[in-house]
């Protein structure tokens, strides 16, 4: 601030999200690969980077440079979920293959992401993964289950071995299992 004769420099730092070192932990034990994609200068990258142990960052990034990253890595077989608020991060997190935004995000980046997580903290980030990561298991468990059963069942239905009123409830039986299966996900939490 200049007034004058007189000058003044205020001093302005972002904060890292309060959970943000919990949450990189977190994905990185679930073998996921952090990356840092900022348009910020160089020493803010570096030190947040730093403090999050992520290792894989690059400062001073236009949006088009995102686009051009996230295409690299879909190029070499990665499905890139951009995490970003800002709104330069809006054409990233339009071309990823999963997105999303803090409801504080710009109003632009909010509209193109995948999914808007309310609050400050980016848990909902490790939590959504955790949660996606499960429903992928059971819907292959159920997947299997499905196959195993009419591997067994439609052989012995068409062979006569059994009623047709038999045969329904076995079918029954097994759309039972099934939905039992699914609704383990409700009561098994990912916590982080």
């Amino acid at each position: 601030f200049r007034h004058g004769e007189t000058c003044h420099v205020f001093a302005v730092r972002q904060r890292l999200r309060p959970d943000a070192a919990a949450v990189v932990e977190t994905l990185h034990q679930y073998g996921i690969v952090v990356e840092v994609l900022s348009g910020d200068r160089e020493p803010a990258v570096r030190a947040a980077a730093e403090t999050l142990g992520i290792h894989e960052w690059r400062a001073e990034v236009t949006p088009v440079d995102k686009i051009a990253r996230i295409d690299n890595l879909a190029r070499h077989g990665f499905k890139v979920l951009m995490v970003g608020d800002g709104l330069n991060d809006a054409p990233a997190l339009a071309a990823a293959y999963a997105s999303m935004s803090p409801v504080s995000a710009a109003h632009m980046s909010q509209s193109v992401a995948d999914a808007v997580f309310l609050g400050e903290r980016l848990a909902p980030v490790a939590t959504a993964i955790g949660i996606s990561r499960k429903a992928l298991r059971l819907m292959q468990q159920n997947l299997w289950l499905a196959v195993i059963y009419n591997a067994l069942a439609v052989p012995v239905a068409m062979a006569g071995l059994v009623t047709p009123l038999i045969a329904a409830a076995a079918m029954s039986g097994s759309s039972l299992l099934v939905m039992l299966n699914a609704l383990r996900a409700r009561t098994q939490r990912e916590t982080v």
